[in-house]
């Protein structure tokens, strides 16, 4: 006898919720107010369920297709077993195509450096984004406090925030045409 067959099944339930009643006015509850019976029904409908709902939201059934398709918790052990090993399975692939790019990168620049030490360099110098030249300096000195704003909150090697996403309708403000870009020594 196989092990399935041994394993005593779960019993599973399919929860119901409490029935809601309404008030027991006459007014309400005059079987010749067709229209107030239908409100009623609609508002309040029974939870005596004897077939699955057409949305599908219930379906009497259910426990007995959960039993047929995970029938003991040797199996369902199992299902979560083999999906573990395909997590991992992707996990390991996933790192290995890392691993490859980042070799990649690693081979590009060492043959950089062979080509041309000086734009290696250049291309693995550290910045301090706070560190300002001398001629920023002394240009920040004659910008207005608007550009002094821009020009400080501006982090070298990151996409300039005064560059907007193009868009199909204009600014409500319109078009400024005064405006012109901050020269920037870089």
């Amino acid at each position: 006898m196989s092990l399935l067959k041994c394993a005593r099944p779960l019993p599973l339930r399919a929860s119901q919720i409490s029935v809601r009643h309404a008030a027991t006015n006459a007014q309400v509850t005059d079987p010749t107010n067709t229209q107030r019976e239908v409100i009623r029904r609609m508002l309040y409908p029974p939870n005596v369920r004897t077939g699955p709902s057409p949305t599908g939201t219930w379906r009497p059934d259910v426990a007995l297709a959960l039993q047929r398709a995970i029938p003991s918790a040797q199996a369902h052990k199992t299902i979560e077993r083999a999906w573990k090993l395909y997590q991992r399975h992707l996990r390991k692939k996933r790192d290995e195509e890392l691993q490859r790019k980042f070799e990649c990168m690693k081979r590009a620049m060492q043959e950089l450096e062979e080509i041309d030490p000086a734009l290696f360099k250049e291309a693995n110098r550290r910045e301090d984004p706070r560190a300002r030249s001398v001629a920023e300096m002394e240009m920040l000195k004659t910008c207005s406090n608007a550009e002094k704003r821009a020009i400080e909150s501006r982090v070298r090697g990151i996409f300039p925030r005064e560059l907007r996403v193009p868009t199909d309708t204009p600014s409500k403000e319109g078009w400024s045409h005064d405006w012109k870009p901050f020269n920037r020594p870089l």
